[in-house]
């Protein structure tokens, strides 16, 4: 798998959070990676409807559905991800040996039954809740606190 998946689901949280058009730069200034990497990903979300771009001056990208109703599945499917595979396979399928020569695609069957299972355990979960996790999971900066003690005092 590639990085495409991350950055994806790390757009549209940082979109859903902002609510507003978002140039490519500002994007990959909180993503940590290049603009020219996080177009590549946008042009693949803009394909699957899952933001919507606008040219010029203002331009740039906003989230193009409710957060909500966007699937981490769907992100997946526009960026084309793959979870669960391998580049190197053993054995050799022209071999006389059984093992040998029908490894690779006993091993193909696995992955490719893995991968459906992750793509749908992401089918349960939304932009929404990513963004929710971060927010609830957020602990207070000092001066956060300090100003919640202080309004604690004037009550």
């Amino acid at each position: 798998m590639n990085s495409d998946f991350n950055i994806a689901v790390h757009a549209l949280v940082y979109l859903s959070h902002k609510g507003c058009t978002l140039s490519s730069e500002a994007l990959a200034e909180n993503i940590c990676t290049n603009p020219a990497r996080v177009r590549k990903v946008l042009a693949k979300l803009s394909r699957a409807g899952l933001v919507a771009t606008k040219e010029g001056g203002r331009g740039g990208c906003a989230i193009a559905r409710e957060a909500g109703k966007i699937t981490l599945r769907q992100v997946s499917e526009a960026v084309e991800a793959c979870f669960v595979s391998t580049s190197w396979k053993s054995g050799d399928p022209h071999m006389e040996c059984l093992v040998a020569s029908g490894m690779a695609r006993l091993m193909d069957g696995i992955y490719a039954q893995l991968d459906s299972q992750c793509k749908q355990h992401l089918e349960t979960m939304t932009i929404r809740d990513l963004e929710e996790q971060i927010f609830r999971t957020k602990q207070p900066t000092h001066r956060e606190q300090t100003a919640m003690k202080a309004a604690e005092r004037t009550i």
